[in-house]
C-alpha cells in the first residue's frame, strides 16, 4: 500500500521550536529508517492537515504544539532500481512553538531530540528539512 503505491500519501512534518532549539526526530521505519528529520506521518481519511500535524507530534514526541503556520512542502519521491516509483510522500510540513506534554520517543521514530538551531550540521538533516527550519525560523521568532 505504502510501498508502490497508486496515488502520492499526503504527509504532515512540524517544526516544533522551544527555546533556541528545534525538536528533531530519528525515523524508525522506511522509507527514511534512521534519518534524522522532522515528527511528522500520514494524514488520516478525514482529518484537517492541522489536526493531523498535533495527533503525529503527540504520538511520535509527547509533545504539545500552540498555534500552526503552514511552512511549505516537500516531494518526498523514492525509485527502485528499474526505475518504478517505491514510495511517493507530499508532505505538508507546518510550524510552531511548544506548549506542553512530556518529551519521549513513541510509534515511528526511535529517538527524539531538542537540537540547538545552530548545531543542526551534526543531524545530517536532508536540505528540505533544513530549509523548513529557516522557513519557521523567518516566521515565527520575533
Amino acid at each position: 500500500m505504502r510501498r508502490y503505491p497508486a496515488r502520492p500519501w499526503v504527509g504532515i512534518g512540524v517544526v516544533l521550536l522551544q527555546g533556541d532549539a528545534v525538536l528533531l526526530a530519528r525515523r524508525g521505519q522506511a522509507p527514511a529508517l534512521g534519518e534524522w528529520s522532522l515528527p511528522g506521518g500520514v494524514q488520516q481519511l478525514g482529518e484537517s492537515c492541522e489536526d493531523a500535524a498535533r495527533r503525529e507530534l503527540a504520538e511520535e514526541t509527547g509533545l504539545r504544539v500552540g498555534a500552526l503556520a503552514l511552512l511549505g512542502h516537500v516531494d518526498l519521491i523514492h525509485r527502485d532500481a528499474l526505475g518504478r516509483v517505491k514510495f511517493h510522500y507530499t508532505i505538508l510540513d507546518f510550524g510552531g512553538w511548544c506548549a506542553g506534554g512530556e518529551l519521549c520517543a513513541g510509534d515511528d521514530v526511535s529517538e527524539v531530540v531538542w537540537a540547538k538551531r545552530g548545531a543542526l550540521g551534526a543531524y545530517g538533516l536532508r536540505p528540505a528539512v533544513l530549509e523548513m527550519i529557516e522557513k519557521a525560523e523567518r516566521i515565527l521568532l520575533p
